[in-house]
């Protein structure tokens, strides 16, 4: 049995030290804020409750699998709920497409958008199915080593193509490129240094759905707050790891403000910058930057939207909704990103959505507030060219005893790539 330390109470953290209290090693999960969830967490206000950072999940067989490896499965605490409409995009010449998930919904989508750019859409979407299956393989399943990748992947991995030329290349549609480059534009990347085999997003959006969790994302990280607390791991909220002590060249301990808590095996669930010893090793990458974010109460109903709503222009506003709101309310988020010169409500108003006389209560949270509130980017690791992958640390880190999970690590932002994460650490230290 190995003692093991988590830094970091987010998804990632959470998902790392449930596998490995279920391995049988003795955990301590350390969390610099009072409660535990990360963004998976909820902004509270005035009776109005919004999701603070993702509203829905791709690839829920992550969820599944975390559930059933660290206990019961999900269906047992959670109602995991697809949806019919991924994501509404509307672009500035009025027209309007609804991206559902399923091929044969697709096709018919884009082809109500224009004649023909069904077809085209289908075949960019399929053109990915083998770039998923080997990434899936070799980088997102299975632990890696970057001297030694097999040769399908490391050709992906190492590939010199940009998303942004892939989809020049692919459509004369700027509208179809919109959609494609969206997740990542979202995110707050340049797609001209976004490695083009991770537009792959659309495949795994179009095979398996996107999908959230009845009440709330936020209920997801009580469960697995609560599922932590049935495999006696030990928590410690309200505390702030200050570095992992290395002695004999093998990390033996983490520093934190309440004191020096031994370890075996110490696991990184937040950006790798806040720990001295390991922020030498990502000197050369960056963070990406959240969006401006305004979390609304309205009196009365929302409007009749999908579950998010992409107004493309500059600024770009993401409307989300759903959230909990007292009896007669509602309530919705809107993300801005762009040229914010004006108040996000105000340029929402402008695309014939006006909110202002229904607001009851608001929440704004500049990118700043968000990652001082996190203690990092929930967007992970700035896409910069081919070299962001071997930048990012994990599922192992240059310092031996040392592993890396969450949006900061191996291999990416968003909840099913957190959770992969978690799972790679897993498979690296193995059971007790």
């Amino acid at each position: 049995m190995a003692r093991v330390v988590v830094v970091g109470g987010g998804f990632g953290g959470l998902a790392s030290a449930l596998r490995l209290a279920k391995l049988g090693h003795d955990v301590t999960l350390v969390e610099r804020s009072a409660e535990l969830g990360g963004a998976l967490s909820e902004v509270r206000a005035d009776g109005f409750a919004w999701d603070a950072g993702p509203t829905y999940t791709l690839l829920p067989a992550v969820v599944r699998d975390l559930f059933r490896k660290s206990g019961r499965p999900v269906e047992r605490e959670l109602e995991l709920v697809p949806l019919d409409v991924v994501r509404e995009h509307r672009f500035e010449d009025g027209t309007s497409v609804r991206l559902p998930s399923g091929r044969a919904a697709q096709l018919r989508a884009f082809d109500e958008l224009g004649a023909g750019l069904g077809r085209r859409w289908v075949d960019h979407v399929a053109s990915y199915a083998e770039d998923w299956d080997v990434v899936r393989r070799g980088y997102l399943e299975n632990p890696w080593r970057p001297d030694a990748l097999p040769r399908e992947l490391a050709a992906r991995l190492d590939g010199r193509e940009s998303m942004a030329k892939r989809l020049k290349r692919t459509f004369k549609d700027e509208r179809l490129r919109m959609v494609a480059g969206h997740p990542f534009v979202a995110e707050g990347h340049d797609l001209r240094n976004v490695s083009s085999w991770a537009g792959m997003t659309a495949y795994v959006e179009q095979r398996f759905g996107a999908w959230t969790v009845e009440g709330g994302m936020a209920r997801l990280g009580d469960a697995l707050a609560a599922r932590l607390a049935t495999r006696r791991a030990t928590v410690l909220t309200g505390t702030e790891a200050a570095d992992v002590v290395v002695r004999a060249g093998r990390a033996v301990a983490v520093t934190t403000d309440a004191g020096e808590l031994d370890a075996d095996v110490v696991v990184c669930a937040v950006d790798p910058r806040r720990l001295p010893t390991l922020a030498a090793h990502v000197v050369r990458s960056m963070p990406a930057i959240p969006p401006v974010v305004v979390h609304v109460g309205l009196d009365g109903p929302a409007p009749d939207l999908p579950h998010e709503l992409v107004l493309h222009g500059d600024p770009m506003l993401v409307v989300r909704t759903g959230g909990r709101a007292p009896e007669g309310s509602s309530a919705l988020t809107v993300h801005g990103r762009g040229k914010l010169s004006e108040d996000i409500l105000r340029a929402l108003a402008r695309h014939r959505i006006d909110l202002r006389p229904q607001v009851l209560t608001r929440v704004d949270r500049s990118p700043r507030d968000q990652v001082e509130r996190w203690g990092g980017s929930p967007m992970g690791v700035l896409w910069q060219g081919r070299a962001t992958v071997r930048r990012r640390l994990g599922p192992t880190t240059p310092v031996p005893g040392v592993y890396a999970a969450g949006a900061h690590a191996t291999p990416g932002a968003g909840l099913p790539f957190v959770g992969l994460s978690a799972a790679l650490v897993a498979a690296e230290v193995g059971p007790a």
